[in-house]
């Protein structure tokens, strides 16, 4: 069946804006839900496409990118990520968040996945990408993102069975990256 051609069994009353910023909106809605049933919604619209990357070098070594997240109110290990603007390739705009996070340059892309990030709230969209034949140079990250760490791809693993890594576009592109390897 496809989902995207599915009747929509909300119906929507209004939707107020409550919140804008460069990188979202949020809005509150007043529905009637799948049985008639009056409710309220509120969803967070993301203005970027999500994008993350899986660097493996040749001897199946991956990089991860340390900072402090402050809606977490903790520290994070993640993959390289960032936003890509509406409009813009998605591709592009990995490739320059990996070099701008690790100043790593990779001349064969996959792409892994299209993800709904967190789909119960928030209409935010990610793509994963695994890149390969890597060619290092000087890295230029934002002034959050603290540290990089090169470790083996498993190791990485290891990081997320135990738990240390909880992002999801993380975790979803070390497991896509261990099975496409």
């Amino acid at each position: 069946m496809d989902s995207t051609t599915d009747k929509n069994p909300w119906t929507t009353l209004s939707v107020a804006e409550v919140y804008e910023n460069p990188w979202i909106r949020i809005t509150h809605r007043e529905v009637l839900n799948p049985m008639g049933r009056p409710g309220i919604y509120g969803v967070v619209h993301f203005k970027n496409l999500a994008v993350g990357i899986v660097p493996i070098d040749e001897n199946g070594n991956t990089w991860l990118v340390g900072q402090y997240r402050y809606a977490l109110n903790r520290y994070s290990w993640e993959i390289p990520e960032g936003g890509c603007p509406a409009g813009a390739d998605p591709l592009e705009a990995a490739q320059r968040e990996l070099r701008e996070e690790t100043g790593l340059v990779a001349s064969h892309w996959t792409k892994l996945l299209d993800t709904a990030i967190s789909n119960s709230v928030t209409d935010e969209l990610g793509v994963i990408y695994l890149a390969q034949n890597l060619t290092e140079g000087p890295p230029d990250p934002e002034e959050t993102e603290e540290l990089q760490l090169r470790l083996p791809l498993e190791e990485a693993l290891q990081m997320v069975y135990s738990g240390e890594i909880t992002d999801s576009l993380s975790i979803m592109g070390l497991m896509m990256a261990k099975d496409r390897r």
